[in-house]
């Protein structure tokens, strides 16, 4: 208890202004262009997430994988984000080495690591690439956002959103090579490899911190654990742990559900088709983070989750019972999942940037993925299981109860004093 004040007082002294706040004259118009660079960094620095996992149909083929052995190509990226977001956290990397240099390492050892499936020859060694790729991804994610909100104090939530938008396209750009490059899965590795190469060298030589950054932090592992004991990081947190839950898991199978709605209608070249489909969808939650984030920062972060959070639940809990249903209709219910699913992924991080202690904000925003993304794994295992017994409409049903959990922490959080410190205290 007495570290939750302590913290509470470090925020009230050292906190940069909250978003929605008066902007004295100083804001620097070259935040805009900061943006950009950022966004682009990020865009092109998470491709390697679902370079296999885009190829997979094509993987199972060719090294002749088992349902359980597919679906770890796509775990072993999540618990090695996990291993680097929690190793990242307890050292307080994010905190003390500048975060386009962490941007950068990270860049580099995902590009190795996911070259290399191009010589794995099975799932023996793509795994553990899979793994180390995710693990060196934890470097470049979380230090984007803490070097965003360095140039933002007023429509941080829109920055921050733009910035998930950016990763969003890039989560979905594997299966965009995947439907342009034809059958040869190893377009797709060495395109995301290049490209994450690029997002790194553009974060390193394009980068910068903002005017407003946070106070230096010194290494203490202890603060790992005691940013989670303030109550206003704590509910946030968990409205995001309610997000994970369905996010990934509709990510990694739409791919799948995809081919099988066309399949069921035989649509000529179901595979390529289901490629484009799952790019539409994942990309289109771009544009979900940007109206997400100018909802947060004029309506208030716990409003804007609560919405997003009810429309993706309904869409999980009805989209899987439509695979007999006009492809076209399946595509349009598919793309408003894609929008509501991630709309509200950058507010929860927003919200931690402003109500954690502002020493630690790095391993707050590190702690808090690393927990959803180890919630990932449980979904991502249970659908195709559930798939195979009953079908896709409890294959996504499940996914449902995360948002209605995070949807009553949000509601506890809209009602608590720590909203005050949210959105310009519109919560």
């Amino acid at each position: 208890m007495g570290c939750n004040f302590r913290a509470r007082e470090d925020v009230k002294t050292d906190r940069p202004p909250l978003s929605g706040e008066e902007v004295p004259p100083t804001e620097p118009p070259e935040r805009w262009a900061a943006l950009v660079v950022l966004s682009i960094a990020c865009l092109l620095g998470m491709t390697p997430w679902f370079s296999a996992s885009a190829v997979l149909p094509r993987l199972v083929e060719i090294w002749d994988l088992s349902p359980s052995q597919g679906a770890w190509l796509t775990i072993a990226v999540q618990l090695g984000f996990v291993a680097g977001a929690l190793a990242s956290a307890l050292l307080t990397l994010a905190d003390v080495i500048p975060p386009r240099r962490l941007f950068l390492l990270g860049c580099l050892g995902a590009a190795a690591a996911n070259a290399l499936l191009l010589v794995a020859g099975g799932a023996t060694t793509a795994i553990p690439l899979r793994f180390a790729t995710g693990a060196f991804l934890a470097a470049v994610y979380p230090p984007a956002m803490k070097s965003m909100a360095t140039w933002f104090r007023a429509g941080r939530g829109t920055a921050i959103g733009v910035l998930v938008g950016a990763l969003t396209i890039g989560s979905a750009t594997p299966h965009l090579v995947n439907g342009l490059g034809g059958e040869d899965w190893r377009v797709v590795v060495v395109t995301t490899s290049i490209l994450t190469l690029l997002g790194g060298v553009v974060a390193e030589v394009a980068g910068s911190e903002g005017p407003f950054p946070f106070p230096r932090a010194r290494f203490d592992p202890r603060m790992a654990g005691r940013v989670m004991a303030d109550r206003g990081v704590r509910l946030a947190s968990f409205g995001y742990f309610g997000h994970m839950w369905e996010l990934y898991a509709m990510w990694s199978w739409f791919l799948v559900f995809s081919g099988d709605v066309l399949a069921f209608h035989e649509v000529a070249d179901a595979g390529r088709r289901a490629a484009f489909a799952t790019f539409a969808v994942i990309a289109v939650g771009a544009g979900g983070c940007w109206l997400g984030g100018r909802w947060g920062d004029r309506w208030g972060r716990t409003r804007t989750t609560i919405l997003a959070m009810s429309v993706s639940g309904a869409c999980a809990l009805t989209i899987g019972a439509m695979v007999s249903f006009p492809p076209l209709l399946v595509l349009a219910i598919g793309l408003v999942w894609g929008v509501s699913v991630v709309a509200d992924s950058a507010q929860f991080s927003t919200a931690v940037t402003e109500v954690a202690d502002q020493r630690y904000v790095g391993t707050a925003l590190t702690l808090q993925t690393a927990i959803g993304f180890t919630l990932t794994v449980a979904t991502i295992w249970l659908v195709p299981l559930v798939r195979e017994t009953v079908g896709w409409w409890g294959a996504f049903a499940i996914l449902a109860p995360g948002p209605a959990l995070g949807v009553l922490a949000m509601e506890r959080l809209r009602r608590s004093p720590e909203a005050t410190r949210i959105a310009g205290g519109r919560g």
